[in-house]
């Protein structure tokens, strides 16, 4: 629901009906829309952070292997959504990062927990030599977080994975080698 109506456009009574309880059972959980929304966050970052780690932490395949099928994984993922929904963290960055400090410091830890892992696993690559030295690992990560989150955007207004396929061409045939 979150993904396709937004979290500023789905209320609470939006979120009581779908999951057939009472407007009072929602406030017995959380305290409020704000609570609900960083409940949400971490709801969504934790499922993702499993595959994540799976993908970037699996050192029987090279580690620049690992990165590139992480974003080809997750580009068949939208190709079969239809290009609908985006990701979780970047649609509540866009919509309540200026309203609420509460959210936007969990999505803020969140980013920096994904951009450590691919820092992680860039700095594994150029231990081994896939990847040059010319950029810091961190720096590197950061890149690549920032464009596949912005590739996402245009993704979802294209309908289309190509802003996702140039993220891919340009990551891993020029920045990455």
């Amino acid at each position: 629901m979150l993904h396709e109506a937004g979290y500023t456009a789905t209320g609470i009574k939006d979120i009581v009906d779908a999951a057939h309880v009472p407007k009072g059972s929602f406030y017995n959980h959380f305290e409020s829309k704000e609570a609900f929304g960083k409940e949400v966050v971490d709801f969504y970052f934790d499922g993702g952070l499993v595959e994540l780690r799976a993908r970037l932490c699996d050192d029987s395949i090279p580690p620049i292997d690992r990165l590139r099928g992480y974003f080809e994984e997750r580009i068949r993922g939208f190709q079969a959504t239809d290009y609908v929904r985006g990701c979780m963290l970047g649609n509540l960055s866009l919509e309540v990062a200026d309203h609420s400090v509460s959210i936007r410091d969990r999505l803020a830890a969140h980013f920096g927990t994904w951009s450590g892992l691919f820092e992680a696993c860039i700095a594994e690559a150029q231990s081994a030599g896939a990847i040059g030295n010319r950029l810091p690992a961190p720096l590197l990560a950061e890149f690549l977080l920032n464009s596949w989150e912005g590739a996402l955007l245009r993704m979802r207004v294209e309908k289309s994975d190509e802003p996702l396929r140039a993220f891919v061409e340009v990551a891993f045939g020029s920045l990455l080698i």
